[in-house]
């Protein structure tokens, strides 16, 4: 096979541009889908602990129902059949009058799934704290929602700070599924670059060493945010 490699062409316009394009989607896609699984999943993950019964089952049900359907199966009916079952102004507002309707599907859809992730992670991590520490909380006659703000969230989020950069990852690399629906993120951007040049492998390859870099910066602020946080005597602290 005769390939002809030209790693300078991806200095060159428009294809250097359409690559920070990509990357700038994918920052943008990464950040509001991790910002709804934090809250989201932190919130499910908290209620998955509670003492209600209904609570629980209903914080159960919303991490089953996104955790058991494929990414890709969520987008495409976030995409293509959730517009077409609501009623007809609001399929039209989401599928021609919301602004740049691939990108909000993909954020929200990712944001969606990656929640039911972290609140696994987020229910594990309250429940080692032990129950020890709850019910000695109790027993100085804290009430259950004093017990969650003042003893086991502030412990618990501190264990379940490496499971969430793992996360933030898992959202930066998700995003890449942003393209079946039309998104031209950075892995959007590099087939598209593919297509104009038929140098598929030096854009994917650039493509391949900016996610590494990106996932360098994450672990890294990941590291430093577990050791200005670290209680004395854990992991991240020793």
């Amino acid at each position: 096979m005769d390939y002809r490699w030209n790693w300078g062409l991806l200095a060159t316009q428009p294809y250097v541009g359409w690559l920070v394009t990509g990357l700038l989607w994918t920052l943008l896609i990464s950040v509001v889908a991790y910002a709804i699984a934090l809250i989201l999943g932190a919130a499910a993950g908290i209620a998955l602990t509670l003492p209600g019964r209904g609570a629980r089952r209903v914080a159960a049900l919303y991490v089953t129902l996104f955790r058991g359907i494929p990414l890709l199966v969520q987008l495409f009916l976030w995409y293509y059949v959730v517009p077409e079952i609501l009623p007809e102004d609001w399929g039209a507002w989401l599928k021609r009058g919301l602004p740049n309707p691939a990108y909000w599907t993909t954020a929200v859809g990712l944001g969606l799934f990656m929640s039911a992730r972290i609140a696994e992670q987020t229910r594990a991590a309250i429940e080692a704290t032990g129950k020890g520490l709850k019910q000695a909380a109790l027993a100085q006659g804290m009430s259950t929602g004093q017990v969650y703000r003042h003893v086991l969230l502030p412990v618990g989020l501190r264990y379940a700070l490496p499971p969430y950069t793992s996360e933030l990852l898992n959202t930066v690399k998700n995003s890449s599924l942003a393209l079946t629906i039309g998104m031209l993120e950075l892995t959007g951007q590099s087939r598209q670059i593919e297509s104009y040049t038929f140098h598929g492998i030096e854009a994917f390859t650039a493509a391949t060493l900016i996610y590494m870099v990106l996932s360098l910066l994450s672990i890294s602020a990941g590291r430093q945010i577990e050791r200005r946080t670290a209680l004395p005597g854990m992991l991240a602290g020793r």
